[in-house]
């Protein structure tokens, strides 16, 4: 496997690609800077869900948007959206501008949006007014609202771009994998500029109950701030967050002629596949998916400097990671794990990870793990703790893994 992948990637165009623009909007903060400086001071999003539909379910907490989309865009542009697709665009026109509007021939722009459960917000919603009130009161926006594939479709339509819009759906790895697809078009020529990221807004009582039911979400109802904790030995589970992560990918070379700054270069990527369980993780598929990465990329695990961990918070899959991690890279990277300030997004955590490595590239520092008071023995990581770690990292890795034994490693490589 691993002979085919260094094969393939030397068959591809021989360019570098590298991330001009970012944007987001997630527990920690209406948009990118807001978001990495949220991550390096230590806050928490998650917050106590108040609502009357939440009274009844056994987990009552979840990491909500710290600014309201329907505060950004306009009321006409809003209500023909579903939640998912509202907070892709407004992520995507934040890269679009951080990354200067480059000009590209429409027919070379690409977007590439992944999530995880895509419209359930209007999915659930109108179902109940399908029951309550007859048929006839079903929105005829309700297709293009539920449907997976709209956020890539609305951002592609937003930005003019002709070079393909697409959707990856791999549950907690799509906006990782979004970004491996983005890297691949630039790679292969089918692509100058891709704008890539992920999407998720599905904090609503049946995937909570339903998370609840597979004993994946933390039920510490009282301490809101305190429930995500990756690597603690006293973690119990996930909590659910909501938010959209996009990044603008473009040719090195290209980005480098029209004077563009650069936050980092994607190198590689890698994606594998466990096929053993529908949701328990694999150690073995997880490692080869960053051997992969590596590779693709030109990198060796001594050019490794920090890892950014999936870390969920679950009693199994922490460890197993860490046992990847350490099999894969070795126990000399630094490790980080952002859940524990934001909770989990699902199909956008990993463009949200991703987002956090660019920057941790970029500034040098590794934000914190929250809330880890008590590291599980069996992890034997160099885990990020108590403050920010400021280091010269010049590689990382970014890890992502979904129910369905999806895994998708990321390296990353700083740029000056």
């Amino acid at each position: 496997m691993e002979s085919t992948q260094r094969q393939i990637g030397r068959g591809i165009q021989d360019c570098d690609v590298v991330v001009t623009g970012v944007g987001a909007t997630t527990p920690l903060g209406a948009d990118a800077p807001s978001t990495w400086q949220g991550l390096l001071t230590g806050e928490s999003g998650v917050v106590a869900l108040e609502e009357d539909w939440a009274e009844q379910l056994p987990v009552r907490i979840a990491a909500r948007l710290r600014q309201e989309p329907t505060e950004v865009l306009e009321r006409v542009e809003a209500r023909r959206l579903d939640r998912s697709e509202q907070i892709a665009l407004i992520s995507a026109r934040e890269a679009w501008q951080d990354a200067g509007r480059p000009e590209v021939a429409p027919e070379r722009l690409a977007v590439v949006i992944g999530t995880g459960t895509g419209g359930v917000t209007s999915l659930l919603g109108q179902d109940d007014v399908l029951e309550e009130r007859g048929p006839r009161r079903v929105s005829p926006h309700t297709v293009t609202m539920m449907m997976a594939n709209g956020p890539a479709a609305w951002v592609s339509i937003d930005l003019g771009a002709k070079g393909g819009a697409r959707t990856t759906v791999s549950a907690c790895s799509s906006g990782a994998e979004a970004l491996a697809l983005a890297h691949d078009l630039i790679r292969l020529g089918r692509a100058d500029v891709v704008v890539a990221g992920g999407t998720e807004a599905s904090v609503q009582p049946l995937p909570i109950a339903a998370f609840a039911q597979l004993t994946a979400l933390s039920k510490r109802n009282d301490d809101p701030a305190g429930a995500s904790r990756p690597f603690d030995a006293g973690r119990d589970g996930f909590v659910l967050g909501e938010g959209a992560v996009a990044l603008v990918l473009e040719r090195g070379d290209r980005a480098r002629e029209r004077g563009a700054r650069a936050y980092a270069e994607l190198a590689g990527s890698g994606i594998t596949s466990n096929a053993v369980h529908i949701t328990a993780s694999d150690v073995d598929g997880q490692a080869r998916a960053m051997r992969m990465a590596m590779e693709d990329g030109g990198l060796r695990p001594e050019d490794i400097g920090l890892v950014h961990a999936h870390a969920t918070a679950t009693p199994q899959g922490d460890v197993e990671e860490a046992d990847a991690i350490a099999e894969a890279v070795g126990l000399h990277p630094a490790v980080s794990a952002i859940k524990s300030n934001t909770g989990h997004l699902l199909g956008a955590s990993g463009a949200l990870t991703a987002l956090a490595t660019v920057y941790g590239l970029r500034d040098g520092v590794a934000p914190a793990i929250l809330n880890l008071r008590e590291v599980d023995p069996a992890v034997k990581l160099d885990l990020v703790t108590g403050a920010a770690r400021e280091r010269g990292f010049g590689a990382a890795l970014a890890n992502s893994f979904g129910f369905g034994g999806h895994n998708v490693s990321l390296a990353f490589r700083r740029v000056d």
